[in-house]
């Protein structure tokens, strides 16, 4: 049976479909035991698979996975229809793509823009993302920030724009997080508890990795 898509189509054509993931929306399966569960868990991936086979279990088509979005991150995001296209852009992401975030994280911070560089590695000890030295085996992530306006401005938290210049597992968040100013709501990497992450992905841009066109996607704050 076809699932009810829990998000919105924001752009199809025979090569991807961008969506607006809601947060609390897993992008793809956790480590589950047997196919049919990983099938059946829901996830963007598996909403989406349903999607293209319009209910048919049967048919062979899929999407791909290009990038991802944490659980607790909304935004736009984009799957490609065709496995060729999606190792083709995976392999050049950096080269290729731009994702731009609204995050609001706490305090005030002292300037109205920056560059964020560091070297992150994953813990399997604490299942987080940290910054290490340059010599630990980490990699090399870097995030232009800047303040923009606030129409709904919180007490304590300042409301900024993060552009990735790499797609590093938790970049925003742990870079924030080690500059002192946790993105609110995130209690893994040391912010407050709130409703919810207030991390968003407003914008994706990519260059077709055959054809050469430029393509953008954008949707709205939700600050």
């Amino acid at each position: 049976m076809k699932r009810r898509l829990p998000f919105e189509i924001l752009f199809e054509d025979d090569d991807v479909i961008v969506i607006d993931k809601p947060a609390g929306l897993l992008t793809t399966n956790t480590r589950l035991v047997g196919r049919a569960a990983r099938a059946a868990q829901p996830t963007a991936e598996n909403f989406l698979n349903d999607y293209v086979r319009k209910g048919q279990a049967k048919s062979r088509k899929r999407v791909y996975l290009c990038h991802r979005l944490d659980r607790e991150t909304s935004g736009v995001m984009m799957f490609a229809k065709d496995e060729r296209f999606a190792e083709a852009l995976r392999a050049r992401w950096n080269e290729l793509t731009e994702k731009t975030y609204v995050a609001r994280v706490e305090g005030s911070l002292a300037d109205d823009g920056g560059v964020f560089e560091s070297y992150l590695k994953d813990d399997p000890k604490t299942m987080k993302v940290r910054v290490v030295g340059a010599q630990e085996g980490g990699k090399l992530a870097r995030t232009d920030w800047r303040k923009i306006p606030d129409a709904h401005p919180m007490r304590g938290t300042t409301l900024v724009e993060a552009t990735l210049k790499s797609g590093r597992k938790n970049q925003i968040r742990v870079q924030f997080a080690a500059a002192g100013h946790p993105v609110l709501g995130d209690v893994k990497y040391g912010g407050r508890k709130a409703d919810r992450l207030y991390l968003r992905a407003v914008r994706l841009a990519f260059t077709h990795p055959f054809n050469g066109k430029r393509k953008e996607f954008e949707t709205d704050d939700d600050r």
